[in-house]
């Protein structure tokens, strides 16, 4: 079977693209019945760019020795040690603490090397300090800051194990506070061949001996280098350009970071929780990830579902593995995992599940071969969408966690102020879960009321509510708001058997509802401390001339940038032609 591929998120995208009707069923409407619809959009538009550019500061932006005050520093480092340093292994946790320490020396002298580092630790902590990300300003100027030392012409002297740390979390806090900028495929191919040229990719017992804690941490940045290039792989529909045969450096061994400090220590049991579990975790599930991204982003794989079904049971499988070495840590009556490391693990394994059925979505709604692609996606779209949005009902129900505890919090404000995975996975999970109950209501055949499942229902209601907390924290695209209350206005409408040209003028109204509540948040933004707002919104009346269709054209809205756009036509065409 041939597939063709299109950069971009495209294995996200099926759901989607069974909504692009709704553009045609409003686009014959009468001009004058359109007209506010189109100029507010290109209000949002413009609204969106000038809050955009004050956000931006100037570049280069050099690297200066100021910090915000301790306490709130501190807050901001342990947020980071708590969430993304338990997934994405970076530091040595004791040396960074001694480190961090002698920053805060009256009369010290902070290592700039180090400086750069901190400056990024609190820009990714910055977007789970609060849930309406009040230290955006500070986390885009730290991480302009960090890119302008990077890129200065010294790259042969600063070759070394700090400088990959560095290059790592300027990944991290870039996807994560939103900082445009190359894509981060591209940056990653880069780290994975630094990584390479120091040798990181051999394991250190092919090398001179070492000490067991240069050997081990040796091991945990290109555990966390592989991590990051099959995140941005998956992330952004590139190739991972990266197979097993390319290393042979083995996994980190279960050791906490004082273990390490000791010559010829033995690991922990597996069944032993330690700092090291939850990322030893996800590299034993990473052969099956790697294949998937491979089948999803490659141009060479032809093989059929049969496959898809092999992989969705290996990954499976090896998640069960895992998860039954962290129950037994739990077990134990000592420190376990947190809340946050339960649920961002199990939401990758349903990020995968999703990715790797959707391209058999269409094809699921009318052959009953992929039957199980479709309950599938829809279950883990579900599970997902529970661990992003909090309700009291949904907190004692998403799985193995209970109650609103910090880590869910962290978790939570993650999905709504950053701009990396959760909140477009979150995003795009509820628009699978709106194109299976839209293709529940064109199945029905009855003539008495179409019963739906609530739960599904109460998602596409939560999610209206979520995006515009998303907006309020500091979200820029209005076109994926008004896109979901359009496709909820749909669903409405076909439950209540409406004719095409009521919907199509319902639709109309529910645009520009949701428009005047992105209009009315942006116009807050802009105001907040500006003393310019008038010249500003001046600005946004001059608007160009737009056709709906074109001010809609753009399907990226509904992930965080529109990644490997480079003009290729017809991008959604493979969702209707590349599988049965």
């Amino acid at each position: 079977m041939h597939k063709t591929r299109v950069f971009g998120q495209s294995h996200w995208m099926s759901g989607v693209a069974q909504f692009g009707d709704i553009l045609l069923m409003i686009d014959p409407i009468a001009s004058d019945e359109t007209s506010k619809v189109i100029l507010d959009m290109q209000k949002c538009k413009s609204l969106a760019k000038i809050i955009k550019e004050r956000r931006r500061p100037p570049w280069p932006t050099p690297l200066t020795s100021d910090l915000p005050p301790k306490e709130m520093a501190d807050t901001l480092v342990d947020i980071y040690l708590r969430t993304m340093e338990t997934f994405y292994r970076v530091f040595h946790i004791p040396t960074f603490t001694r480190d961090y320490d002698a920053v805060w020396i009256p009369g010290a002298s902070p290592d700039t090397a180090f400086l750069v580092q901190l400056k990024l630790i609190l820009a990714i902590g910055a977007t789970m300090y609060d849930d309406r990300f009040t230290l955006r300003l500070s986390a885009i100027r730290w991480i302009y800051e960090a890119q302008t030392w990077i890129s200065e012409p010294e790259f042969k002297s600063r070759l070394n194990i700090q400088f990959l740390q560095t290059q790592i979390l300027l990944l991290l806090a870039r996807e994560t506070v939103g900082v445009e900028g190359s894509f981060i495929w591209i940056s990653a191919g880069e780290l994975v061949r630094n990584a390479m040229y120091m040798g990181l990719h051999r394991d250190p017992e092919h090398l001179p001996k070492g000490t067991t804690f240069v050997a081990e941490f040796r091991r945990r940045i290109w555990n966390t280098v592989l991590e990051i290039s099959l995140y941005s792989s998956i992330e952004s529909g590139g190739n991972p350009l990266l197979s097993l045969e390319d290393f042979d450096t083995h996994l980190p061994q279960n050791l906490d970071d004082d273990q390490i400090m000791v010559e010829n220590s033995i690991p922990s049991p597996e069944h032993s929780y330690t700092k090291m579990s939850i990322a030893l975790a996800l590299r034993q599930m990473f052969p099956v990830r790697l294949a998937i991204a491979k089948r999803l982003n490659g141009i060479s794989d032809h093989s059929g579902y049969t496959e898809t079904l092999r992989l969705d049971a290996e990954l499976r499988a090896s998640y069960k593995t895992s998860c039954k070495h962290l129950q037994g840590q739990s077990s134990e009556g000592t420190a376990g995992p947190s809340d946050f490391q339960k649920r961002l693990l199990d939401f990758t394994l349903r990020r995968y599940l999703v990715a790797l059925h959707s391209p058999y979505f269409n094809a699921s709604q009318h052959d009953s071969t992929y039957a199980y692609s479709r309950k599938v996606i829809v279950e883990s779209s579900l599970k997902i969408w529970n661990y992003v949005f909090y309700s009291p009902s949904i907190a004692t129900s998403a799985g193995c966690v209970e109650g609103e505890t910090q880590e869910n919090q962290d978790f939570w404000k993650m999905a709504i102020c950053g701009n990396g995975n959760l909140r477009t996975c979150a995003a795009q999970a509820c628009f699978l879960i709106a194109a299976d109950l839209r293709a529940q209501l064109e199945e029905e055949e009855g003539l008495g009321p179409v019963t739906l499942r609530p739960d599904l229902l109460s998602v596409i209601t939560d999610c209206k509510s979520w995006s515009l907390d998303a907006l309020r924290a500091g979200e820029t695209n209005a076109k994926g708001y008004m896109f979901l209350e359009m496709v909820s206005t749909l669903l409405g409408g076909l439950k209540n058997g409406l004719r095409k040209d009521q919907l199509s003028q319902m639709l109309v109204t529910s645009a520009e509802e949701a428009l005047a509540n992105c209009i009315e948040i942006f116009e807050e933004v802009l105001s907040e401390g500006s003393d310019e707002i008038g010249t500003s919104l001046d600005e946004v009346n001059d608007l160009a001339p737009y056709s709906l269709p074109e001010l809609i054209s753009d399907w990226g809205f509904l992930s965080q940038q529109n990644q490997f756009d480079f003009g290729v036509a017809e991008p959604m065409n493979w969702v209707y032609t590349g599988y049965p």
